[in-house]
């Protein structure tokens, strides 16, 4: 199976239907044609099968037809997200050393009006497509290795049966194209034959008048998008009537946002997943469980192993804490990337007989939900007990007020580290020490609670999203 395949059958059974809804539209039957013709391309400009190519566009149509032609072309394309800083790209694109990079809307433009509608020939089992970089958030980013079975088994497969997505679906992307999570929007899209609507950036007032002009069903994004879009959504409903489903993934989800959307929209099914770019999907739960397990990431996938190990790599029972571990099947065949590019030794750390260590630290329940607790890394140890930083994130942020927030252990001359928790406040909230100390001595161990407590105007992120906890470390 390959997915030029997927995109070609689309295009015969549905060729007039719109497949991307962007700068303007584009069906299927075009959306084929103009990733042939620059497939060819690229191909007699002298690129070889397993070549790389990155593609530093924006968020647009121009970015989906690179990287299908990419694909097609036998490409390995390295997708290069433009929120990243100057140095950030500099570093990915010198490690991954291309051999062409695909910087503009109009390059995509005469790559096709180049090209002949002849898909070149590629070896059938040449299946690498993209050279992923993971976020970074405790070093220097890995580019993983993935395949085109990576992508149909993940997004063709499992999202299929997770979401029930149809050709009459119309997907909203409001993350980068150029993560995983923005480039699986693209992959149902070809697998499915639903449409995709991609703005080219995302605001609250744009994306509301999107969901609502162009009928969207389908939208899988980071609870922080959730969040941002709350006042439009409560503030007339009825503009979201045609979304299905709203799927969140890529941090924590808070309960106390779930049970906004759920009252003020009772008819959105809710989802939420857990997974990695080394890995894709591992866990996840849907409407029904989000109440009634609040505080887990769901029940581990269909065709995915999981187990928990101690620091001997002993597993342990349900209700203990370990790190995670998950395999499904040889890397580069099933949901398990391949390797990290030109990373042997990284590659053998993190997996072992198929086993990937995801460096997460969880417990199962007796019915089989996965919590996490922390990253491996991020874990306190605070006068000989194990201080996990995203319970007491948990706790924090049940406070009114507290718009986000993210903890962090901070030497302490006489417990070696002591919990600082750094807080967001909410526009027109006050949050004092006091309320915020007071608040988790009243609800989790006295040992857990914070000794310190700084308000930020913003806590630094990277470019999808997520807290960098080591520029908060650095500066205590």
């Amino acid at each position: 199976m390959k997915l030029p395949t997927f995109l070609a059958a689309q295009a015969a059974r549905r060729p007039g239907q719109t497949a991307l809804i962007g700068e303007r539209r584009m069906t299927f039957a075009e959306l084929e044609d103009a990733t042939t013709r620059a497939a060819f391309t690229l191909r007699r400009q002298g690129l070889q099968v397993g070549d790389r190519v990155a593609i530093a566009l924006p968020n647009g149509i121009p970015f989906v037809v690179a990287f299908l032609a990419a694909v097609k072309a036998g490409l390995v394309a390295v997708p290069v997200n433009l929120r990243l800083a100057p140095d950030e790209v500099d570093y990915i694109l010198g490690d991954s050393t291309p051999e062409a990079v695909i910087r503009e809307p109009t390059e995509v433009t005469d790559l096709i009006a180049s090209g002949d509608p002849v898909r070149p020939e590629v070896p059938p089992d040449f299946d690498d497509c993209v050279i992923s970089y993971t976020s970074g958030t405790t070093g220097k980013p890995k580019g993983a290795v993935l395949t085109q079975a990576n992508y149909i088994v993940l997004n063709g497969f499992l999202n299929g049966a997770m979401w029930d997505l149809r050709p009459t679906d119309r997907q909203l992307v409001t993350t980068p194209l150029a993560q995983r999570t923005g480039l699986a929007r693209v992959m149902n899209m070809v697998c499915h034959g639903c449409s995709l609507v991609i703005p080219p950036k995302f605001d609250a007032v744009g994306t509301a008048d999107l969901i609502e002009s162009e009928r969207v069903t389908f939208m899988a994004t980071v609870p922080t998008v959730a969040r941002m879009l709350l006042p439009q959504i409560e503030g007339d409903p009825a503009r979201f009537a045609s979304l299905r489903d709203f799927v969140a993934t890529g941090e924590a989800f808070p309960l106390a946002l779930k049970r906004k959307l759920r009252d003020v929209l009772p008819g959105l099914g809710i989802h939420s997943y857990y997974a990695m770019t080394e890995v894709g999907l591992v866990a996840g739960m849907g409407p029904a469980e989000q109440f009634t397990h609040p505080d887990a990431v769901g029940q581990v996938q269909p065709g995915v192993e999981a187990r928990l190990l101690d620091e001997e790599f002993h597993e342990v029972p349900p209700g203990e804490v370990g790190e995670l571990w998950v395999r499904s099947g040889p890397p580069g065949n099933w949901l398990t990337m391949r390797e990290y590019y030109r990373r042997p030794e990284d590659t053998a750390r993190t997996i072992r007989d198929g086993w990937v260590a995801t460096g997460d630290l969880g417990r199962f329940d007796g019915e089989g939900f996965l919590s996490l607790v922390d990253r491996k890394k991020d874990m306190i140890l605070s006068g000989g007990f194990n201080i996990y930083s995203r319970e007491v994130e948990s706790v924090v942020a049940e406070l009114p007020g507290v718009q986000d927030v993210a903890v962090v252990g901070v030497p302490d001359e006489v417990y070696g580290e002591a919990v600082a928790a750094y807080i967001e406040v909410a526009p027109g909230s006050e949050v004092s020490e006091r309320d915020v100390i007071d608040h988790c001595r009243r609800r989790i161990a006295g040992y857990k609670k914070p000794r310190h407590v700084y308000f930020v105007d913003e806590l630094p992120r990277n470019s999808t999203g997520k807290v960098l906890k080591r520029e908060l470390t650095a500066h205590n």
